[in-house]
C-alpha cells in the first residue's frame, strides 16, 4: 500500500486522436498538426509521424524533409477545447480530488482509497470510462508522487499502465535517459552530456552542491527529480475563466491611434502573464465606453494563443468594428477568456521559429527589468509619427 497514491492520466498524442475521431483515414499513419507548411510548427504529432523523428516544435519544413508523406491538418481549437471538457467531466465525476495540469494532462490524488478497493484496478476502471465516453486513448502512471507517475506514462506511452511501487521508485529511475525527466530541455541534456551524464543513475550520483555549481537554482532541482524526490501535492482543479486590463482616462479621447496603443500596451501585459502561468486564451475582448457611459463591447473565438503579435491584430480588429459613433471615449479595455493550461506558450497552429524566439527574448527581458522594459517598436513608432 503506498503512503500516498498519485495517478497521472495523460491523452496520448491529444490533438491528433481528435483529428481522427473526425477522420478515421487518419488512424494508423503520420500526422501532423500545426502551421502552413511554409512557416508553421508542428504543435502535435502521431505515433507513426515521430518514427520519423518528428516532433513538436519542429519547423514543418523539416517534418516535410522527414516524411514527405506526412498529412497535415490545420488544427481545430474548438475541438480540441470540447474533448478537453469532457475528460473533464468524467474524471471530476469519479475523482475524489484532480488537477487539470493541462488541457490533456491530469493528477489524482487516491490516496487512501486501497481501504475500499484497489486503486490500480480503479485507476484502469477509470481510464477505460474515458475512452468509452470520449473515443480518445489515454495512458496511466501510478506511484507515490507526481513526479514518478509522469515518468512512468512517459516511458509506457501511448496506451501506458504503468504501475510503480512504492520504494522501487529509484530502481525504475536509474536506467533511464535523462531526456525521460521534466524539463530537462535541449540545452541542459546537451551540457549534462557534456558532462558524460546520460542516464539518470549517474545524474542522482552527482553530489548536489556540484550541479548547483553548473546549473545554478536549477542544479538542486535536477538533483531531486533523478532522486525521484518529489512532495509536490495535487493541486485541486479550478480554472481561471478570463484575464484583463481596462484604463479610464483623465481626459475623454478621440484619438484612435492612441486608443490603439493603449490596446497594444494591454495586450503586451497580458501575454506576458499568459505566458508566465503557461495558459492560452480561446476568446478576446474588447471594450469601450463613450463620454455618455454608454459601454459596448466585441469578442471573437480565435485560435489557442499567448502570442503578443495574434492578439494585438485580433484586438485592433474588434476595435475598429466597435467604435463606430467616433465620439469621445472615456475609457477601453481588453479581457482574454477561454483560458487554458498548456504544453505551448505560443500560438500553437500558426507561428513561425521567428515568433517564438522573439517572444522568448522579450519575456527574458521582461522577467530582469519588469513587463515594460521592452514594448512593441509600432507603439513607438507611431508616437514619433504623432509628435
Amino acid at each position: 500500500m503506498f503512503d500516498r497514491a498519485i495517478l497521472h492520466m495523460d491523452l496520448d498524442a491529444f490533438f491528433v486522436s481528435v483529428e481522427v475521431l473526425k477522420d478515421s483515414s487518419l488512424k494508423g499513419k503520420p500526422v501532423v498538426i500545426g502551421g502552413t507548411k511554409g512557416r508553421g510548427v508542428v504543435a502535435s504529432c502521431s505515433y507513426e509521424a515521430r518514427r520519423f523523428g518528428i516532433h513538436s516544435a519542429m519547423p514543418m519544413k523539416m517534418a516535410l524533409k522527414l516524411c514527405p508523406d506526412v498529412i497535415i491538418r490545420q488544427g481545430d481549437s474548438d475541438a480540441y477545447s470540447r474533448h478537453s471538457k469532457l475528460v473533464t467531466s468524467v474524471i471530476e465525476s469519479e475523482a475524489p480530488v484532480f488537477e487539470k495540469a493541462s488541457i490533456d494532462e491530469f493528477y489524482l490524488d487516491l490516496t487512501g482509497m486501497d481501504r475500499y478497493f484497489g486503486t490500480w484496478k480503479w485507476s484502469k476502471e477509470l481510464k477505460e470510462k474515458i475512452k468509452r465516453e470520449s473515443g480518445l486513448p489515454i495512458s496511466i502512471g501510478l506511484s507515490i508522487s507526481k513526479l514518478v507517475s509522469k515518468v512512468g506514462v512517459n516511458v509506457g506511452k501511448p496506451e501506458a499502465e504503468k504501475i510503480i511501487e512504492a520504494g522501487t521508485e529509484r530502481d525504475f529511475f536509474n536506467p533511464l535517459s535523462i531526456r525521460k525527466l521534466p524539463s530537462v530541455g535541449k540545452q541542459t541534456y546537451k551540457k549534462l552530456s557534456f558532462m558524460g551524464v546520460r542516464i539518470v543513475k549517474t545524474l542522482a550520483d552527482i553530489p548536489p552542491e556540484f550541479l548547483q555549481k553548473e546549473f545554478g537554482k536549477n542544479g538542486l532541482s535536477l538533483w531531486k527529480k533523478a532522486n525521484a524526490i518529489d512532495n509536490n501535492p495535487v493541486v485541486p482543479y479550478s480554472e481561471q475563466k478570463s484575464i484583463g486590463q481596462e484604463r479610464t482616462f483623465q481626459i475623454d479621447t478621440i484619438d484612435v491611434v492612441g486608443l490603439k496603443n493603449y490596446l497594444t500596451k494591454m495586450i503586451t501585459k497580458l501575454g506576458f502573464e499568459l505566458r508566465q502561468k503557461g495558459k492560452l486564451t480561446s476568446v478576446i475582448t474588447v471594450k469601450i465606453r463613450y463620454t455618455d457611459f454608454n459601454t459596448y463591447t466585441k469578442q471573437k473565438r480565435i485560435p489557442y494563443t499567448a502570442n503578443d503579435k495574434v492578439l494585438i491584430r485580433y484586438a485592433h480588429e474588434l476595435f475598429d468594428k466597435l467604435y463606430e459613433r467616433r465620439q469621445l471615449l472615456r475609457l477601453v479595455g481588453v479581457k482574454l477568456g477561454g483560458l487554458t493550461s498548456g504544453h505551448y506558450q505560443v500560438n500553437i497552429f500558426d507561428d513561425t521559429h521567428k515568433d517564438i524566439s522573439l517572444l522568448t527574448a522579450m519575456d527574458k527581458i521582461r522577467k530582469r527589468f519588469g513587463v515594460d522594459a521592452i514594448m512593441p517598436a509600432s507603439i513607438m513608432n507611431k508616437s514619433n509619427k504623432k509628435k
